[in-house]
C-alpha cells in the first residue's frame, strides 16, 4: 500500500556523492550496495551521518554496513575510510597514523578500524570539554582504547591499533605509545608531538550534503515482489499491519536490523515496516512517574539520556540506578550496533526468539513496564508478563519501555532512612561487551540499618537472572521472599545461593612502514571481493551435507527459487571428459571436490549452486531438501577413540616419521618418581581470517580460463584446476594479490573454492564468484588439530626428567591434506626440554569430520603445550615451584644436539639460556611473583598467577624464486611466488631489491625502495610458487630476489665503469636508460634453493593474570616477552609478527571454543558463538623485546622467522591461569576443612569462563559461607 504524497525514490549520499535510487530489494544491505556500485568499500563499518530539521544539526555515528538495509539510510550521508582520504587526493592522519605505527597486517580489518576511530574523534568534538592542545582530539584516551572495542582483528594482536587511537588523545602519555615510524627513542613530547601526522580538528569529516536536508523522511520503495513502507504515525502503521495481516504476507518490522546479525538463517521477507519515522517511537520522556524510553530509540541514545540528561530530575538512588543501567547497557554488542540497534528490538526478540538480552535482565530488576500495541487495542504490562507471555505476532508492536521512580516511603520519621541498592553483572569472554555473557543479574533491594542488631534490614529485594541457553530473563522470586524481613548474614545469604543454584539452570565466543599500508587504512586495498564483478557474471554457494556419513540419494531446489535466478547445480557429474573430480592434492594424497556417492562428513561439499547474485545462489544452498540414506552404513568415526577400534589411520611417509631419542627403558629405570598413563585432550580452534574463502573464475579464449583466487598456494590451485577440468596447465592462469588473512586455512581449503568457480565457468561459459558465508566456511574449515595425549614421565626428587613415553592420537578428518606432517612437528616442538630419553606412539586418525588442516604453528602449538603440562604435572607431583622445574630441564648446547641433531647451530647460536635469564629481570619476574603470593594471601575473591615458559621451535625453508625488473625510468617492479597475507612480505621484498640493486654504487642508489613496486603473484609469469606458510616464505623470497639483484648489478657495472669512465659520476636513471640503449637485459629471475637443515627459534615470555572466583572471568595482567629475531630484516613487521602471532594463541588456550556435537555439526558457527581475542582481552601492559642475536652464515641475512614460534609462547598465559587456580582450589580446601593442596588437576584448552569458574568450585560461595557459619 503505498501512501499518498509518500517518495517512492530512496536518496542519500556516499562519500558527498548523490544516489537516487528507484528500485531497490528491500533486503540489499548497504555493504551489498557499497560492494557493487562504488567500487568497494574495504570494510564494514561505515559513519552515517542524519540531519534534524527540528534541531538543525547533523547525528554523526558509525554503524555496521552489513547489518544496515540500504532503505533505511533515506537522507542519510555515508561515509567510508576512504571517503576521509585516499592515494589521490591524500590520506587522512588517522590512515597516515596507522601505517607509521605500522598497525596494518592484512589490511582486511583497517579501514573499519579507521572509521570507528573517526566516529569517535567527530563525537568528541560535540562536547563542551576544553579545548585540547593544537593537533590533538578532545577524546580521552580511555575513549580512544574503546574506539576500536567491537572491531576484530586477527593479525595485529590490537597493540599498534590502541596506539593510533590513544596518540589522537590531549590526555595521551606519549611515552606509552609503542614502536612507530615517526619519532626516534629519546626524542622529547614536544617533539615526538611535531612529528605526527598532522590532526586538524576543522577539517575532521565532510560537510553534510545540503541536497540532504531537504528530503521527507517518509518513503515507499519496491521492487518486483518486495517492499518498504516507513510510516510516520501509528495510524499508518495500523493500517499496513491491517492491510497486510490476512493474506499471507510475509512482514518484517525493524528499526535498524541489527537483529540479523543474530539471527542470519530467517525467511526472506516481502515487506519491510520501518519504525522510524514515527516520532513517538524515537522519544524518551522525563516523568513524574519515570522514564519512558520510545521502543525505537537506539541503546546509544538510551545510555547517552540516563547518563546525563536525568541529573537532578530524580532521587539520588533512581539516578543512581539509571547510571548503573547506562553502564550494564553499554556493554551490549559492540558501539556501531549499539548506535542502530533499538531497546524495543532487544527486548523484542527476547520475547519472541529467546534471546539472551542483557537488557531484559536489567529492566526486570527495576520492574519495567512495556506499552504494547495490538490491532487497535493498546496495553501496559510488567516486563515479567511480557516476556512471560507465548510469542507475540506480527499484529502487535512494542512502543516503549518504562522505567518507574522509586518510592522511599517512611512509616515514621524516627526510623532509620530506608535505601535502594542496585548492582547489574555480567559474565562475558569479553569485558567491553560484543560477547553475549555466559551469565548476568541484576538485584534491587530496599535496605534500612537496623537499630537493634547494627545489621542491614532487607525490606524488598527484585533478583533477576539470565543464563545463556535458557529460556530468558527470569526472576528469583523464591529467593526474594526468603529475602523479605530478614536481617542480612551469613546463614540467610547461604540458604539463597543454595536457593538461587537450584533455580537458576541452564539448559545447554627503525623500521619501514608497511608496503601499501595507507591503501588498506583507506580501503583501496583490493582483495578479491573487490574485483568488480564481469558482466554476465553469476555466483555459487555449496550444498554440503549435513550428515557425517550417508548415501546421497537426490538434492531438490524450491520450485519457485529453480525459476528464479538459479542457474545450474554443478556436481562431480559436471566433471569433463578427461578431468577428475579433485578438489586439493598434495603429496599425501588428494580430496574430492564434490561427494559422488556418499558424503563422509558434515560440511561435505555435495553440489555448487550458480545463480544471478550471491544471495539467490545462498538462498538456494540453505533451501536445498537433500535425501540422506545411512541404512546398512557403519556409525560414523567422530572420535579418536572410535578412530582406534576400528583401525582407521593415515600412514605416515618414512621421512616425516620421526626417531626416538636415548634409551627409555634406562631413562624409566633411573628415574625416581613416575607418572603413569596421564591423560589430557586439546581441542580445535578456527583460523577466522577476516576475509573468508573467496575466488573469481572467468573463462577466456582458446579453452583457457582465469581465476582470483585468496590463496597462500596459487600454484597449487593453478594446477588442481588443470587436472580437474582436463586441461593442460598453461590454459590455466592464477591471480592473487593479497590475501585478507590466511594462518594456514588458505592454503589447501583455498583450492575447492577457486576449483569450483572454475568448473561452473567452464561449463557455462561465463564468469563465476563465490564468497563464502561465515557459517559454511566455519561448517567447513576444518581448523586446528584436535589431540588425546596419554603420557608416562620419569624424574628425579629435583625435578630432572629423565624419560618421557607418549601415545598421541590426532584428529585428522576425513582426508589426509597435510596432517602427515604433524608427528614431525610435534616431536620437534615436544623435545624444547630435555627429557633424558624421549619415545612416542604418534597415529594419524581418519575421522567423518571435515579435514582438518595447517593452522599456525601446525603441531608445534600442541606439542610444546604438551611439554608444559607435563612439567606441571612434575612439579606437583613433588611439591615444587614449577618455574625450577622448567629451568632445570632446559636445554644445555650439548643436549641439544642430542634432540636437535641436524639444526642445534654453534654454541653461541643457542640464546635461549641469555634469554631466559634476561627476561626473569625485564619483567622483574621474583618480585612480581612475591607480589602474586601476598595478593593471593589477602584476596579471597580473586586470585593471581604468573609463569615464565620459553620456545624452541625448527624451521625449514623451502625452494622460492623471485624475479627482479627494471624499467627505462629506473623504476623496479618485483614479483616472487610468496603470497602478502599481512606478515609484510611485500615490504621485506621491497627493502631487500633496494638492498640488493643499492649494490651497483652510483649516485641515486640511497632512493631505490621509492622506485620498487611489488605486485601480484601470476602462475603464468612466476612458477614453483610453492605454498605461503612455516613462518619462512618471507626471508625465502628475500633471498630469491637478493639472488636476482646479484645477477642485474653483475650484468649493470661494467657498463657503469664505462661510463664513468666516459661522464665521470653517474645516477641511476641514466644508467639504467644507457643499459636500455645497450641492449643490457634488465630482468632476472632466481629459484632459492635451501639446504636440507633448518635452524631453531628461541624466546621466552612471562605472563600474569588475575581469575575471579565466582564467575571464572580470567584478566590479562602484563605479559612480557623477548623473542630471538636473529638480525631483523625489520623490526616493525617482526614485532607485528610476534604480537598478532601471541594474542592469537591466546585465543586457542583461553577463548576460542571449536566444538562439533554428536552428529559432527560445529556448533560455533559464527561471530556470535566463536569469539577471537578483542582488544580489551589482550594483555593490559603488553611488553616485546625483539632480540637480534647477530650474524649467521646460513640464514638469509642472519634474519629469522616470526610468524609463528611467538604463538607457543601464549601457553604462559595458561600456566599463569593454572597457578592462580591452583591457589582457588587450595584455599577451598581451607573453607572446607580439608589440609594440602590440591595439585592435581587439569585445566583445559581452551580454559573459558566457566572452565575456570567450574575448577575454582561450583560452589565456593556455599562453602565460604558455612565456613563462616562454624568459624564465627
Amino acid at each position: 500500500m503505498e501512501l499518498p504524497n509518500t517518495p517512492t525514490s530512496l536518496i542519500f549520499g556516499v562519500n558527498g556523492e548523490r544516489f537516487e535510487l528507484s528500485h531497490v530489494d528491500p533486503s540489499t544491505t548497504l555493504l551489498q550496495f557499497l560492494r557493487t556500485r562504488t567500487r568497494g568499500c574495504g570494510a564494514c563499518v561505515v559513519l552515517l551521518s542524519r540531519y534534524d530539521p527540528v534541531l538543525e544539526q547533523v547525528e554523526d555515528f558509525t554503524a555496521s554496513s552489513c547489518l544496515t538495509l540500504l532503505c533505511s539510510i533515506h537522507g542519510c550521508s555515508i561515509t567510508t575510510s576512504e571517503g576521509i582520504g585516499n592515494s589521490k587526493e591524500g590520506f587522512h592522519p588517522i590512515h597516515e597514523r596507522f601505517a607509521g605505527f605500522h598497525a596494518t597486517q592484512c589490511g582486511f580489518c583497517t579501514p573499519g578500524m579507521c572509521v570507528s576511530l573517526l566516529g569517535t574523534l567527530v563525537n568528541a568534538e560535540k562536547t563542551d570539554r576544553a579545548e585540547p592542545p593544537d593537533g590533538f582530539s578532545k577524546v580521552t584516551v580511555s575513549e580512544a582504547e574503546k574506539a576500536i572495542a567491537g572491531n576484530l582483528c586477527r593479525c595485529t594482536g590490537y597493540r599498534p591499533i590502541a596506539d593510533v587511537c590513544k596518540s589522537f588523545a590531549a590526555d595521551v602519555d606519549m611515552e606509552d605509545l609503542g614502536f612507530n615510524s615517526f619519532w626516534k627513542k629519546g626524542e622529547n613530547r614536544d617533539l615526538k608531538v611535531s612529528r605526527l601526522p598532522r590532526y586538524d580538528r576543522n577539517q575532521l569529516s565532510s560537510t553534510f550534503p545540503t541536497f540532504l536536508k531537504e528530503i521527507k523522511q517518509d518513503v515507499f520503495l519496491a521492487s518486483e515482489k518486495h517492499s518498504w513502507h516507513r510510516p510516520i504515525s501509528l495510524t499508518e502503521l495500523q493500517s499496513l499491519l491491517k492491510s497486510n495481516n490476512s493474506n499471507g504476507t510475509r512482514i518484517k518490522i525493524v528499526v535498524s536490523n541489527t537483529g540479523m546479525g543474530y539471527y542470519k538463517d530467517k525467511e526472506d521477507y516481502d515487506k519491510y515496516i520501518d519504525l522510524r519515522g514515527i516520532s513517538e517511537l524515537s522519544k524518551i520522556r522525563k516523568v513524574r512517574t519515570g522514564i519512558e524510553i520510545g521502543a525505537a530509540v537506539t541503546i546509544s541514545k538510551a545510555i547517552e539520556v540516563l547518563r546525563e540528561d536525568i541529573r537532578g530530575d530524580f532521587l539520588s538512588d533512581y539516578v543512581m540506578i539509571l547510571e548503573k543501567i547506562a553502564d550494564h547497557m553499554s556493554k551490549v554488542a559492540s558501539g556501531f550496533i549499539r548506535n542502530t540497534a533499538s531497546v524495543g528490538g532487544n527486548l523484542i526478540m527476547a520475547q519472541r526468539n529467546n534471546f539472551p538480552s542483557d537488557i531484559a535482565v536489567i529492566l526486570l530488576a527495576v520492574d519495567a513496564m512495556v506499552h504494547i500495541m495490538t490491532g487497535t487495542q493498546f496495553e501496559w504490562l510488567t516486563l515479567e508478563e511480557f516476556l512471560e507471555r507465548p510469542a507475540l505476532g506480527l499484529e502487535s508492536v512494542l512502543l516503549s519501555i518504562k522505567i518507574p521512580s522509586l518510592e522511599l516511603n517512611q512509616s515514621e520519621s524516627s526510623e532509620p532512612r530506608s535505601r535502594f541498592l542496585f548492582e547489574t553483572y555480567r559474565a562475558s569472554p569479553r569485558p567491553l561487551g560484543n560477547a553475549l555473557p555466559y551469565l548476568n543479574a541484576s538485584f534491587m533491594v530496599k535496605v534500612s540499618p537496623c537499630k537493634d542488631s547494627g545489621g542491614t534490614l532487607i525490606y524488598t529485594c527484585r533478583l533477576s537472572f539470565g543464563v545463556y541457553g535458557s529460556k530468558h530473563a527470569i526472576r528469583a522470586k523464591k529467593v526474594e521472599e526468603l529475602f523479605a524481613g530478614k536481617l542480612l548474614s551469613a546463614s540467610v545469604l547461604y540458604d539463597a545461593v543454595n536457593l538461587i543454584t537450584a533455580t537458576i539452570v541452564s539448559q545447554d565466543d627503525n623500521p619501514f612502514v608497511k608496503s601499501g599500508a595507507a591503501q588498506q587504512a583507506s580501503g583501496e586495498a583490493v582483495f578479491v571481493d573487490d574485483i568488480p564483478s564481469p558482466s554476465n557474471c553469476l555466483h555459487g554457494a555449496y550444498i554440503y551435507s549435513a550428515k557425517p556419513l550417508a548415501r546421497v540419494r537426490s538434492i531438490k531446489l524450491t520450485p519457485e527459487l529453480q525459476l528464479d535466478g538459479v542457474r545450474d547445480i554443478i556436481s562431480s557429474k559436471d566433471i569433463p571428459n578427461g578431468g577428475e573430480n579433485i578438489g586439493s592434492k598434495t603429496i599425501f594424497g588428494t580430496e574430492p571436490l564434490f561427494a559422488e556417492e556418499k558424503a563422509r562428513c558434515v560440511g561435505d561439499r555435495l553440489a555448487f549452486v550458480v545463480a544471478d547474485t550471491q544471495k539467490v545462489a545462498d538462498m538456494a544452498a540453505n533451501s536445498a531438501v537433500v535425501d540422506y540414506d545411512t541404512e546398512n552404513l557403519e556409525p560414523p568415526i567422530l572420535s579418536v577413540e572410535d578412530a582406534v577400534e576400528r583401525s582407521s589411520f593415515f600412514e605416515v611417509p618414512p621421512f616425516l616419521d620421526p626417531e626416538h631419542v636415548g634409551d627409555i627403558s634406562k631413562g624409566m629405570a633411573e628415574a625416581e618418581h613416575k607418572i603413569l598413563s596421564a591423560e589430557m585432550k586439546l581441542g580445535s580452534q578456527y583460523y577466522f581470517y577476516m576475509e573468508t574463502q573467496t575466488a573469481l573464475a572467468v573463462p577466456d579464449e582458446d579453452n583457457c580460463i582465469t581465476v582470483y583466487s585468496s590463496s597462500q598456494c596459487p600454484e597449487s590451485v593453478h594446477s588442481t584446476i588443470a587436472r580437474c577440468l582436463g586441461i593442460p596447465e598453461n590454459n590455466v592462469r592464477v591471480i592473487t594479490r593479497r590475501v585478507g588473512g590466511g594462518f594456514g586455512g588458505k592454503a589447501l581449503k583455498s583450492i575447492p573454492i577457486a576449483t569450483s568457480c572454475a568448473l561452473a565457468a567452464h561449463k557455462l561459459q561465463r564468469p563465476v564468484r563465490m564468497y563464502l558465508s561465515r557459517k559454511t566456511d566455519m561448517i567447513m574449515a576444518g581448523g586446528r588439530h584436535p589431540m588425546k595425549i596419554t603420557y608416562s614421565v620419569g624424574f628425579r626428587n629435583d625435578g630432572k626428567i629423565t624419560a618421557l613415553e607418549l601415545q598421541i592420537l590426532i584428529n585428522a578428518g576425513i582426508y589426509v591434506d597435510v596432517s602427515a606432517i604433524y608427528p614431525h612437528n610435534l616431536v620437534f616442538a615436544l623435545k624444547k626440554y630435555n627429557w633424558g630419553a624421549l619415545a612416542f606412539d604418534i597415529k594419524v586418525c581418519r575421522t567423518n569430520h571435515p579435514s582438518r588442516s595447517a593452522m599456525r604453528g601446525p603441531g608445534e602449538v600442541q606439542g610444546s603445550f604438551i611439554a608444559e603440562a607435563i612439567l606441571e604435572n612434575v612439579a606437583a607431583t613433588l611439591s615444587m615451584g614449577v618455574d625450577s622445574v622448567r629451568s632445570i630441564n632446559l636445554h644445555t648446547h650439548k643436549s641439544l644436539q642430542f634432540f636437535y641433531e641436524n639444526s642445534s647451530g654453534e654454541p653461541y647460536e643457542y640464546t635461549l639460556p641469555s634469554i631466559w635469564s634476561k627476561i626473569a629481570v625485564s619483567s622483574n619476574y621474583e618480585q612480581r611473583t612475591k607480589m602474586v603470593k601476598e595478593f593471593n594471601r589477602i584476596n579471597s575473591w580473586k586470585k593471581r598467577g604468573i609463569s615464565r615458559v620459553p620456545v624452541v621451535i625448527q624451521v625449514t625453508l623451502r625452494p622460492t624464486p623471485g624475479k627482479v625488473s627494471i624499467f627505462s625510468d629506473g623504476s623496479v617492479v618485483v614479483e616472487v611466488g610468496g603470497i602478502e597475507i599481512g606478515q609484510g612480505l611485500w615490504t621485506k621484498v621491497k627493502q631487500m631489491a633496494a638492498y640488493g640493486l643499492s649494490a651497483v654504487q652510483c649516485e641515486g642508489t640511497e632512493g631505490i625502495f621509492d622506485k620498487v613496486r611489488v605486485v601480484q603473484s601470476d602462475t603464468v609469469s612466476m612458477i614453483q610458487g610453492g605454498f605461503t606458510a612455516g613462518s619462512t616464505t618471507s626471508e625465502a623470497s628475500c633471498e630469491a630476489v637478493r639472488l636476482s639483484c646479484n645477477i642485474l648489478v653483475e650484468r649493470l657495472k661494467p657498463l657503469k665503469e664505462k661510463l664513468q669512465e666516459e661522464m665521470g659520476s653517474i645516477n641511476w636513471e641514466t644508467l639504467i636508460l644507457q643499459a636500455y640503449m645497450r641492449a643490457v637485459n634488465l630482468s632476472a629471475s632466481s629459484l632459492y634453493t635451501p639446504g636440507n637443515d633448518g635452524y631453531l627459534n628461541y624466546g621466552a615470555a612471562v605472563s600474569e593474570v588475575e581469575i575471579d572466583l565466582l564467575n571464572g572471568e580470567t584478566r590479562f595482567l602484563q605479559t612480557d616477552i623477548i623473542y630471538d629475531c636473529g638480525q631483523s630484516l625489520n623490526p616493525a613487521v617482526d614485532l607485528g609478527q610476534i604480537e598478532g602471532a601471541f594474542v592469537q594463541g591466546l585465543g586457542f588456550f583461553m577463548l576460542e571454543e571449536y566444538e562439533t556435537n554428536l552428529d559432527g555439526l560445529v556448533l560455533q558457527d559464527g561471530t556470535w558463538n566463536y569469539k577471537i581475542p578483542t582488544v580489551d582481552t589482550i594483555p593490559m601492559q603488553f611488553n616485546v623485546q625483539v632480540l637480534n642475536s647477530g650474524h649467521h652464515q646460513h640464514r638469509v641475512l642472519s634474519s629469522k622467522a616470526s610468524g609463528e614460534p611467538p604463538l607457543v609462547l601464549a601457553a604462559s598465559i595458561h600456566c599463569a591461569t593454572r597457578a592462580a587456580v591452583k591457589e582457588a582450589r587450595k584455599q577451598l580446601l581451607s573453607w572446607s576443612n580439608q589440609d594440602g593442596a590440591d595439585s592435581a588437576f587439569q585445566l583445559g584448552v581452551p580454559a573459558t569462563m566457566p572452565v575456570v569458574k567450574e575448577l575454582c568450585g561450583l560452589d565456593i560461595v556455599q562453602t565460604y559461607l558455612k565456613w563462616k557459619m562454624t568459624n564465627k
